[in-house]
């Protein structure tokens, strides 16, 4: 029995009306249990999601069973710490220049370091910088001063320097006084004897974001912040490697000259003092001890200096400023 004209226009009408329908209905089906689900808060707040909880390197934290400590690894109650492997404590080594010169300048050489590589990190992350710093000087492949140190190679044009800010153009650029004072009081701490256990006797870390060819190399021992650290294989990763003493003498005090900026950069702790300005030590960060040597310090002060962009290479413009 053929349908009509009338039937099929029906039908056709009907069709329409059932598809529109599903339209608007089946996304409301799909979607009601998952909004059910969400309604109702199992775990509390995600920790990923929290502005406190946040710093350079988390995501590596946040990636729940992907990184497992080792068994037996040293670790400490830090969401910023992850041990790898376990790790023997530097010993507690006192870095005591011979002359109060000698002292600034190891002071101001380790707080480089730190600033320019761990500048926004915890203080955790901080403290390891300095302490690979610090057991590279007493092992006999690398100079036995710190700052010989953190500016091994800056004369280099090839950029291969040990630490890259000090032959990048970096520092170039007048660093943060406040982040620069937060750096100092974590060098004071290392050079005094305050040696950092996580890190144990490491000697390499590079951040999170890449993967260097020599990392196949060493054992890694721990995850810190926004970097990972690695300490020698065979002998160069046991104590009796790092026997070399402090010498003490700081023949240098920054980088290569060949990377010097053509304005010379004022030290922070100078911005905004006059001529006559006279030294105003900071309070100590650790108990004054009769073995330490100090010395008065500058305290820094901010200015709005600036060098000239014209000095500074455009790829390195954004080159030690703090993030956020």
């Amino acid at each position: 029995m053929r349908l009509s004209r009338q039937q099929e226009r029906w039908i056709w009408h009907g069709g329409l009306g059932a598809l529109a329908l599903a339209v608007l209905v089946v996304p409301h089906l799909i979607t009601a249990a998952p909004l059910d689900m969400l309604a109702e808060d199992h775990h509390g707040p995600d920790p990923a999601e929290q502005a406190g909880a946040n710093f350079p390197g988390s995501a590596f934290f946040f990636a729940e069973g992907a990184f497992d400590p080792a068994p037996g690894a040293l670790t400490i109650q830090s969401p910023h710490v992850m041990g790898l492997a376990e790790v023997k404590t530097a010993p507690a080594t006192i870095f005591r220049g011979i002359t109060a010169t000698d002292s600034y300048r190891a002071l101001n050489c380790l707080t480089s370091a730190i600033y320019y590589e761990a500048g926004n990190e915890p203080e955790e992350g901080q403290r390891a910088v300095a302490q690979v710093v610090l057991n590279r000087v007493r092992s006999p492949l690398w100079p036995n001063t710190v700052c010989g140190v953190v500016y091994q190679g800056s004369e280099r044009t090839d950029f291969h320097c040990q630490f890259t800010f000090s032959c990048d153009g970096a520092m170039a650029r007048l660093p943060n006084a406040v982040a620069w004072v937060r750096a100092r009081g974590v060098a004071q701490q290392a050079l005094s004897g305050k040696a950092y256990a996580p890190v144990g006797l490491a000697t390499h870390y590079h951040t999170l974001a890449v993967r260097p060819a020599w990392a196949a190399t060493l054992q890694p021992v721990a995850v810190i912040g926004a970097h990972i650290f690695y300490r020698g294989m065979g002998f160069n990763g046991t104590p009796a490697a790092f026997s070399d003493a402090y010498l003490g003498r700081e023949q240098i005090s920054g980088p290569a000259h060949r990377i010097w900026p053509a304005r010379p950069v004022t030290p922070a702790e100078l911005l905004g003092a006059g001529p006559a300005a006279a030294y105003v030590p900071l309070p100590s960060t650790t108990p004054p001890t009769s073995e330490v040597q100090t010395m008065p310090i500058p305290a820094p002060l901010l200015s709005t200096d600036k060098l000239p962009e014209s000095t500074i290479r455009p790829e390195y413009r954004n080159s030690g400023r703090p993030l956020g």
